[in-house]
């Protein structure tokens, strides 16, 4: 099977993201729960973060 690394991937799931950024899951499912967060694709009940419209959000801001 192939694996694509992390940093390679467009979309990250919520493990992989908290692994990758060195944020917990739990913050980023509050981060990832409204409505209009520019940073989430849901597949069902499954949410994704779109890895490079994070490291955008992030870059803003001052404390996470």
């Amino acid at each position: 099977m192939l694996t694509i690394p992390i940093w390679e991937k467009a979309n990250l799931s919520l493990e992989e993201a908290a692994a990758y950024y060195g944020i917990g899951i739990n913050k980023l499912r509050a981060l990832t729960d409204t409505d209009r967060c520019p940073f989430v694709l849901w597949v069902g009940n499954k949410r994704l973060i779109k890895r490079k419209s994070f490291e955008k959000y992030l870059e803003g801001l001052y404390s996470v």
